[in-house]
């Protein structure tokens, strides 16, 4: 994923000073790390996609900014920065029961949606999964809206999803994932601690062809995928910050 400047996919650099060939070498030679996110998915009861999407985004901002990563001595601050110094992986597996449980154990962070749970855990080596993660499912994970999702709640952040895309339930929460990112690293200090005291408010909802055009052409934050799984390298996602939380820029609106 990377910002709409730089020439690689997120799973690479997101600032301009990092976006010359040189430095996405230099980032491919460091050591690689992969974020892993785990949503629960009970057969009798799995969450409505939408609300997964915004969970998901919402566990990485959780785990920014949290003292174990935040603070220089933090128990999981070596570890985020070296996953940040080479390519941003995430990758989302599904669980439940006795393996949600198990996977529970493990040191990371729950975070509660409407009706979704989403678990992230600090980044792993690429080669180095823990065996009660590595062993969960990762492909097919797909959820559905029972219903058309709301408008978005005033002066909170959209991500916006490319609607020429089609992608499963997992795969569009890594990038929901990426797309929260990219907004965490364009706050400064004050604008984080008001919209992690809030809870980090946001909302996910697919663009129009003609509402995309616009974002894309716009120099609001952009998510652009590898290409390595499902689909083609390109645009997933488009950020447009809230009125009130997260302030990283708005389309003009007429």
């Amino acid at each position: 994923m990377t910002s709409q400047d730089s020439p690689s996919p997120f799973e690479a650099p997101s600032t301009p000073a990092a976006s010359t060939p040189a430095v996405v070498n230099e980032r491919d030679a460091n050591p690689q790390y992969v974020l892993p996110l785990l949503v629960r998915l009970e057969r009798a009861t799995p969450p409505a996609r939408t609300d997964a999407l915004e969970t998901s985004a919402r566990a990485v901002l959780t785990l920014l900014a949290d003292p174990r990563v935040t603070e220089p001595d933090g128990e999981w601050a070596e570890r985020v920065t070296a996953w940040e110094d080479a390519r941003i992986r995430k990758v989302v597996r599904r669980a439940r029961g006795g393996e949600w449980r198990k996977a529970g154990e493990l040191p990371g962070i729950t975070v509660q949606g409407a009706e979704a749970e989403v678990r992230v855990f600090p980044p792993v080596p690429l080669d180095g999964w823990p065996k009660e993660l590595a062993k969960l499912q990762v492909s097919g994970t797909d959820l559905d809206d029972p219903a058309e999702p709301p408008a978005p709640a005033a002066g909170v952040p959209v991500l916006w999803l490319n609607p020429e895309l089609e992608m499963s339930a997992g795969k569009t929460m890594a990038q929901t994932g990426h797309a929260a990112q990219l907004a965490w690293w364009r706050l400064d200090d004050t604008q984080r601690k008001e919209w992690a005291e809030a809870g980090f408010p946001l909302a996910v909802r697919t663009a129009t062809l003609a509402a995309w055009a616009e974002l894309t052409a716009s120099d609001l934050p952009l998510v652009r995928d590898a290409g390595f799984t499902e689909i083609a390298p390109g645009l997933t996602v488009a950020l447009e910050g809230g009125e009130r939380y997260c302030p990283v820029g708005r389309l003009r609106r007429p």
